[in-house]
């Protein structure tokens, strides 16, 4: 029985033991897997199931139009295919969403020429594509989207998404940097309890339309933001932010592959012209088990982490492993400001890290190119060609997507009726275990006839 007030007291004036109530109502997680501060936020869960049924931007049974509708929604797919937004962002406003990615027939939901912006609260994303690009923009043009970015939220999972060709940073936690007048009022009014698991961030486009120029950047998380992480997610080909973590920000890192950074992979950053009247937060990283590998573009010497500005780091790094291209030894740690900011070393990690699985150094390569990005049970060609590249030591950092593709072509949609019998709606997992479009266990490479004829294959 759950041990309500109520019954409480009934049953203590019958002098009966009441079992905690605490026991009965134990929180569940969002699904299996998820972690992090954010790990128990319900999403849509409860809420109305709204199924997109148009691959159009906008308009009755649209992807926009689910987002737009208030309440708790999970939003499930009847379509697969790309839906082009035509340089309009994507913004969720109201809280209690499950966007669930995974329902989707093959080829799944890929959305191009856009970003995602999330402005609320208690938010699931999983098992999305996004590819923003510059789409023939003149450079410095304006153009500057982030393919997501948390803006002020907090408890959101962005799990298993694929994000690449930002003007901006490729998957970002960002907000204002002060609201109200105290450390904690600035941490409730910024981003807060965000997990980005298993993700795909590549290809941050440097000279493109951002008014700034250069602008190729994996990550962002702003100043004052907490309980930040991530969990074996892909950063490739991004100049810098790998992630970058600003004043006072504290973040988790765990089993992450940063691939062919340019001037910097890891990289802290109080920069006291934005602090000004402010006193100085010293902000918190933990990094456990994650590799940085040098690439074709990667500075010589590039440190795993480096400091910059004026605001001292606590910073406790376990397992890390940083090599170059050639997989000679990276130093661990270096500046890119002479100030007095100092690196303190913390003896234990500064955040909690029960409920991860944390693996070998040695072991996530291998396991992050396996699971990371969106649908890796079927991936689509860009996600192929991105993480063979990072498997083969290749590629480089882009200007414009035109420069290793194109946008994905806008075709009739693919047709599946969502069944939901077949899916835990608690979880939005499946009940089989097996996932639509679901093929193979594995990412399969996309040979071309004539290397398929050679491997004996049938073309």
């Amino acid at each position: 029985m759950r041990c309500t007030p109520w019954i409480a007291a009934l049953l203590l004036a019958l002098a009966l033991p009441c079992a905690p109530l605490a026991a009965a109502e134990a929180t569940p997680r969002a699904f299996p897997g998820a972690v992090g501060p954010a790990a128990e936020t319900p999403g849509g869960r409860g809420g109305k199931i709204l199924r997109v049924t148009t691959l159009a931007a906008d308009g009755p049974g649209s992807l926009k139009a689910a987002i737009d509708t208030p309440g708790p929604r999970i939003i499930v797919f009847e379509v697969g295919g790309v839906i082009d937004m035509g340089r309009q962002p994507v913004e969720i406003k109201h809280p209690y969403l499950t966007i669930a990615g995974q329902t989707a027939p093959g080829p799944g939901i890929t959305l191009i020429r856009t970003g995602i912006d999330v402005k609320t609260h208690d938010v699931i994303l999983r098992h999305l594509r996004v590819y923003t690009g510059v789409d023939g923009q003149p450079k410095r043009s304006g153009w500057e989207a982030d393919a997501l970015s948390t803006v002020a939220a907090h408890n959101v999972i962005v799990d298993h998404c694929t994000f690449l060709w930002a003007i901006d940073e490729n998957m970002s936690a960002s907000g204002p940097r002060f609201t109200g007048n105290t450390v904690e009022e600035w941490r409730a009014g910024t981003s807060r309890n965000i997990t980005f698991s298993n993700n795909l961030a590549a290809e941050g486009l440097a000279d493109a339309s951002h008014p700034k120029g250069e602008h190729s950047k994996g990550s962002l998380v702003h100043d004052n933001a907490t309980g930040i992480v991530f969990y074996r997610n892909l950063w490739a080909h991004n100049v810098e932010r790998n992630p970058l973590v600003k004043g006072g920000a504290r973040v988790l890192m765990i089993n992450n592959l940063i691939y062919n950074p340019k001037h910097r992979a890891v990289h802290y950053n109080l920069m006291d012209l934005e602090w000004t009247g402010h006193d100085h937060v010293t902000g918190q990283i933990t990094a456990i088990g994650n590799v940085m590998r040098g690439g074709n573009d990667t500075d010589e010497g590039l440190p795993f982490l480096m400091l910059g500005g004026d605001g001292d780091l606590e910073f406790y790094g376990k397992d890390n492993l940083a090599v170059d291209r050639h997989g000679k030894a990276l130093p661990e740690f270096g500046r890119y400001g002479e100030t007095r900011a100092a690196l303190i070393r913390a003896r234990a990690p500064l955040a909690a890290v029960d409920g991860y699985r944390i693996l070998p150094v040695r072991d996530v390569e291998t396991s992050v190119l396996a699971s990371a990005g969106a649908r890796p049970w079927a991936r689509d060609a860009e996600e192929i060609r991105v993480l063979f590249f990072v498997a083969e030591g290749r590629g480089a950092i882009i200007d414009d997507e035109k420069e290793v593709s194109a946008y994905p072509a806008v075709k009739p949609p693919v047709r599946a009726p969502f069944v939901e019998g077949d899916w835990d709606l608690a979880t939005m997992e499946p009940r089989s275990g097996r996932y639509p479009g679901q093929t193979a266990p594995m990412p399969q490479e996309h040979l071309s006839a004539r290397d398929r004829a050679s491997r004996g294959e049938a073309p």
